[in-house]
């Protein structure tokens, strides 16, 4: 069964997660505390869920409390030596430095939707099989959500927005890649 994990984006920079080049990746994030963290923890196929926070929100770095910046299902995960090695230098997450260490993976999602400081609003999101709040608040992450909740979001997404990037980062850095056309809020057309 796959699980979904919920966490909270202080800092939305384009760097963790980085959603360039038709790639979402979560690499060199939550690492430095003595539990294990999303990354390490999450399988192929789960879900990771990035919503924004308090802290970054007052500083223009992230979309605030409430909202959704991005959701992305786990493709691969590999670790991140390997992560470092194959992408090099082509994406801002991956050049080899002092947190390559063995007993780190990177997450890679080719089926992501981020919308970055175009955050979407989680009371929008149907929570008919939600038994507590989306939203994880503090550090840490939560992953106590039921497989109906679950397949009813990855649904949910699936029909209303196209797959990638509907926003920048809230404060990209300076190694983000900014597109050439601006992106934009994709919704799905609904049937006639």
């Amino acid at each position: 069964m796959p699980k979904l994990y919920s966490y909270v984006v202080d800092h939305d920079t384009g760097f963790a997660p980085n959603p360039s080049a038709g790639l979402c990746t979560l690499a060199k994030c939550k690492f430095g505390t003595t539990k294990q963290n999303v990354v390490e923890k999450a399988d192929e196929g789960d879900w990771i869920v990035g919503t924004g926070g308090a802290k970054g929100f007052a500083r223009g770095e992230s979309a605030g409390i409430g909202k959704l910046i991005y959701a992305m299902r786990v493709d691969r995960k590999i670790p991140l030596a390997d992560y470092c090695n194959e992408f090099g230098t082509s994406r801002i997450d991956a050049g080899l430095d002092d947190v390559v260490l063995d007993g780190r993976f990177a997450l890679l999602s080719k089926h992501y939707y981020y919308f970055g400081r175009n955050g979407i609003d989680i009371s929008g999101i149907p929570q008919a099989h939600l038994e507590h709040p989306l939203e994880k608040k503090g550090p840490g992450f939560r992953s106590d959500f039921s497989e109906s909740f679950i397949e009813q979001f990855a649904t949910w997404l699936s029909r209303t927005f196209e797959v990638g990037i509907h926003g920048l980062p809230c404060h990209p850095s300076d190694g983000f890649t900014i597109p050439k056309c601006q992106p934009m809020l994709k919704r799905k057309a609904r049937p006639v």
